[in-house]
């Protein structure tokens, strides 16, 4: 299945202990490697090396007021997120779409239910993201659905190859925000 209209029958559900295996599999597919240039998210030309490990997925999904929230079709995992309750803000992350299924309007799909459940479930004001800073497209699309750029950034994590192994020496995140009031 690689088009959204096969994607019609979408089941969102948080994360048991058994998916992890298949996470980082989607993760990593989304973002490293040969497999992700079939997508437009890919990280490959930026950085080698994984971008999690199962213990770190799996500390997440056990984590209170952290989820890790999964899009499938027909029991075929095809998006992730992992959300975090920080005070009134919800963090956003490790969104990840299957790459043949990217520019098919399921990114849109998942960020929606995010912001909604973050809305709904944890009374969120805001949702909350890092993006490594030189990902111009990525951060458009992001600005598109109403993301804003803060002007702050976070170093990244140089020497730390559970994130990946940099390619260029210029990489930091910045902070995107977006209010969740009710018209969202």
């Amino acid at each position: 299945m690689d088009t959204l209209a096969d994607a019609t029958a979408l089941v969102f559900r948080d994360a048991r202990l058994a998916d992890v295996g298949a996470i980082v599999a989607l993760v990593e597919s989304a973002y490293r490697g040969d497999a992700s240039r079939a997508g437009w998210t890919t990280e490959a030309d930026l950085l080698d090396g994984q971008r999690i490990d199962v213990v770190g997925v799996a500390e997440i999904v056990v984590r209170r007021g952290s989820r890790i929230l999964l899009a499938e079709t027909n029991a075929e995992l095809l998006a992730c997120c992992h959300m975090e309750k920080q005070g009134s803000s919800c963090y956003f992350g490790m969104f990840s779409v299957k790459p043949t299924m990217q520019a098919a309007g399921l990114g849109k799909r998942m960020l929606a239910e995010a912001e909604r459940l973050a809305r709904a479930e944890w009374k969120c004001k805001t949702m909350e993201m890092t993006v490594i800073s030189v990902r111009d497209e990525l951060i458009a699309w992001y600005e598109r659905r109403g993301y804003r750029r803060s002007g702050r950034y976070k170093p990244f994590p140089y020497g730390d190859e559970r994130f990946g192994i940099p390619k260029r020496d210029d990489l930091r995140f910045e902070l995107l925000v977006k209010p969740l009031d009710a018209g969202t």
